[in-house]
């Protein structure tokens, strides 16, 4: 019995050994696990920003006031059909300008959906597929140790990257939500001024930065949230309107938790959402307004989108699915484009597009060369806007977080597997499947209701075909560098 116990002993060892190992190894990886910048790419993006500093803008370039809410539904506006939640200012954009009905997010979830917004590349192009967490969080420290990126690489070119080297003055109100440290902070990645918050509103500790440093501690006073950052929004209008300028306005609402001034309290039909969405619209107001008065409404491009289907309050509209899937009430988005003095107004536009087209649009309307070195997920719609072309889009792809998980068409949607959730009211529980693959038919069927792979097996083998065909593109070159030497005309 005394081998027995001795081996009993020395297995025991064995086992705290590799335990105390894993834990050092663990906790080592976290504490100095830092993403590597490609640095072959990072030369070549300032090879590109020079070389666009060099150019020269066609006359009378517009100014860009970009606004991106945060888990706005489809159908929670006026112009999109709600009842409950009155949006007179929105909805007179949309009445005045484009909208785009089969417009997509780059992605369900927040961080992939702005790095795809300010890229023009799909999540994992942009090195960027799943939500950042604040640094030292323990969301971050799980993604540290399975080695994911926590913040936007360096060697991105961001929009406003390439806007402030062509000689816009760049500015950003609101949430980043692409890293809390350098190198990929707003100032880091084109940003000439920077006010907000670095993270989503339900993440702790929430403050909001002036530049690299904290203006307003936490936790910062969110009923206060729209006029911090329309005051300030309309501050840098005012201040820049002398030449052309570029304003990304992400606002933190309607994501929860939910906040509106005492004044607001009761205000739309629509309860706390409600109220806090039609003081969304007060704020676009202010905004036009300030346009207007500076003598630059005409000549600016104002765009207004989301960043991914509602959460848990919130309407996708007559769309299957919320935030996180991609059915598409967690994909398709709201969109406007309004520019008095380009785009024609009372228009509605059928043809697919996504937040990935945003970047090869306004570099095409500026006359100036997409990066050499690296794919851009995107087309340019200037086409579509302008002259009421077809798309550019022959397929869209929808990204679950790093995996391609389903592509369209014009007419038809294919999902290779689909996650359904069965839950239960009353209790926490609920139960996971996967079904699929399934052929949807947006002819007839605009909610994703109606399997029709047996009756439409061409085309279901047809959209399977294009999804594995991007699926190993994006296995086989994840990044999508290329050399300049076989970089696409765009």
């Amino acid at each position: 019995m005394r081998w027995l116990k001795i081996l009993c002993l020395a297995t025991g060892a064995l086992m705290l050994a590799a335990t105390l190992a894993g834990g050092l190894w663990a906790g080592s990886r976290i504490a100095f696990y830092e993403l590597q910048d490609n640095v072959v790419h990072l030369a070549e993006k300032q090879r590109y920003l020079e070389d666009i500093s060099k150019r020269q803008l066609p006359a009378a370039p517009p100014n860009i006031v970009f606004i991106l809410f945060d888990d706005l539904g489809y159908g929670d506006l006026g112009y999109t059909g709600s009842r409950a939640i009155a949006t007179p200012t929105i909805d007179k954009l949309a009445r005045d300008g484009v909208v785009l009905t089969q417009f997509y997010s780059p992605s369900a979830i927040c961080s992939p959906a702005r790095a795809g917004y300010l890229t023009g590349r799909l999540a994992p192009r942009a090195g960027i597929p799943y939500v950042v967490f604040p640094e030292g969080s323990f969301y971050d420290s799980l993604l540290k140790l399975a080695g994911i990126s926590n913040r936007l690489p360096a060697e991105e070119i961001t929009l406003a990257d390439v806007l402030q080297a062509a000689g816009y003055t760049t500015g950003m109100v609101g949430k980043w939500h692409l890293g809390d440290h350098s190198p990929s902070l707003p100032n880091d990645m084109g940003f000439q001024h920077y006010f907000g918050a670095l993270y989503s509103n339900d993440m702790q500790p929430f403050a909001l930065y002036r530049n690299r440093d904290i203006e307003i501690p936490a936790p910062a006073d969110q009923t206060m949230l729209n006029q911090w950052y329309g005051a300030e929004a309309r501050r840098f209008i005012a201040e820049h309107s002398g030449a052309p300028f570029f304003l990304y306005l992400a606002h933190n609402f309607p994501h929860i938790p939910l906040f509106r001034p005492v004044a607001d309290e009761g205000r739309s039909r629509g309860g706390l959402y409600g109220d806090v969405v039609e003081g969304l619209d007060d704020m676009v107001a202010g905004i036009v307004a300030t346009l207007k008065s500076q003598g630059v409404y005409e000549n600016s491009l104002i765009l207004i989108t989301s960043d991914n289907g509602p959460w848990f309050q919130g309407s996708p509209g007559p769309h299957r699915g919320r935030k996180a899937d991609v059915f598409e009430g967690g994909m398709r988005v709201p969109m406007l484009a309004h520019w008095p003095a380009r785009l024609p107004a009372a228009t509605t536009l059928d043809g697919l597009a996504m937040g990935t087209d945003w970047f090869p649009t306004i570099l095409d309307w500026l006359q100036l060369p997409l990066p050499s070195d690296r794919l851009i997920d995107g087309n340019s719609l200037r086409g579509m806007l302008a002259r009421g072309e077809d798309s550019p889009n022959e397929y869209l792809y929808f990204f679950s977080s790093s995996e391609l998980a389903a592509v369209r068409d014009a007419r038809y949607k294919y999902h290779e597997r689909a996650p359904i959730a069965y839950p239960q009211s009353g209790s926490v529980l609920s139960f996971g499947f996967s079904k699929g693959p399934w052929l949807f038919d947006f002819a007839t069927d605009f909610n994703e209701s109606y399997d029709v792979s047996a009756l439409q097996p061409g085309v279901a083998e047809r959209m399977g075909a294009a999804l594995q065909r991007k699926r190993e593109e994006m296995r086989d070159n994840p990044r999508g560098w290329v050399s300049s030497a076989s970089a696409p005309e765009r």
